[in-house]
């Protein structure tokens, strides 16, 4: 069975810039479609390499800027054959258009009750399918703020799939009672875990995999060594927003390249790591020991200097 890569991209309308006081067309221009290399450039990527992503939607900004937004992003993903599934930033719940962030509510889902996840979740569940996805079988947490109590509200609500653990982000706010190390699938509290995967970049730290987070060349040496050991999966994270600099006025031109670079890697190892929808319910092994992928000073090094041209150069405002 080859190992199944969940490619995950968060897809959301910024707080930043919603702080920012931008207008609402900007707030949506720069957050979904930043500097041509949004959403519509990743799909383009994605199917001239014959590659599945999942598309995390939050539908919470349309509680002040309206469900259009929303409906024209979900529009495109699934005529590109793409997959819609839930994610949720719970501080829309209190905010107000134009108020630059002066009003919001929690920032970190663990920060509710059982009860008000279940309604934060259903609730955002309506919206996404109003905004015409299918009903979402799979969710991630803004921030992989999640806890036992967040699985126990999915598995109420009959989802199938949980991706927010994120041992890099553990104990807090990524806070489900599954060990750091934990990148293996595995049944916990009545739905499947898809953890975020992780390397250890340095003894006893770990990094997860993410575009923005990862070289090329830690990427590549994190899918070869997980096509190795026969991991069950491999989660990966992007952002519709991340291939651009902070301000969303002009692409990241290190970040674009690792997204290119790693659709050619995932195009050229299908045969071992095929990339899947939560929605096809693919067939993986749970509970494996798989294990992070150990420290290299030279590839951390190297990233490290190419993560200081990028903060230093790349993310200039135009």
């Amino acid at each position: 069975m080859p190992t199944r890569v969940f490619l995950t991209v968060d897809t959301e309308l910024m707080w930043r810039h919603h702080c920012a006081g931008l207008d609402a067309a900007t707030i949506v221009q720069r957050s979904l479609e930043p500097a041509g290399v949004g959403i519509g450039w990743q799909l383009s990527q994605l199917a001239g390499h014959g590659l599945k992503a999942c598309f995390f939607v939050d539908p919470m900004p349309a509680l002040v800027y309206g469900l259009d937004p929303i409906k024209r992003v979900v529009e495109s993903i699934l005529e590109a054959g793409q997959e819609v599934q839930l994610h949720l930033h719970p501080n829309w719940t209190g905010a107000q258009a134009g108020d630059r962030g002066a009003h919001y509510g929690p920032f970190e889902l663990i920060d509710y009750s059982l009860v008000e996840q279940v309604d934060l979740i259903a609730g955002a569940a309506d919206m996404l399918v109003a905004a015409g996805a299918p009903d979402p079988i799979a969710f991630r947490s803004g921030s992989y703020s999640a806890s036992d109590d967040t699985l126990a509200a999915l598995a109420q609500l009959e989802f199938a799939y949980d991706s927010s653990h994120n041992g890099s982000e553990h104990p807090w706010p990524s806070a489900i009672s599954l060990a750091p190390r934990q990148i293996a699938p595995v049944a916990h509290l009545g739905v499947i875990e898809v953890p975020v995967t992780l390397i250890e970049d340095q003894k006893g730290h770990l990094r997860h995999f993410q575009v923005c987070a990862l070289s090329a060349a830690e990427m590549r040496a994190a899918l070869d060594h997980a096509a190795r050991a026969r991991h069950a999966a491999v989660t990966i994270v992007s952002h519709g927003f991340e291939l651009a600099n902070r301000a969303g006025t002009r692409a990241n031109a290190v970040h674009v390249r690792r997204f290119e670079t790693l659709c050619r890697m995932l195009a050229a190892r299908r045969d071992v790591l095929e990339t899947a929808h939560f929605a096809d319910r693919p067939a993986m092994a749970l509970g494996q020991e798989d294990r992070p992928l150990g420290p290299s000073v030279l590839r951390t090094r190297l990233r490290q200097a190419e993560q200081l041209w990028s903060n230093w150069v790349e993310e200039r405002a135009a």
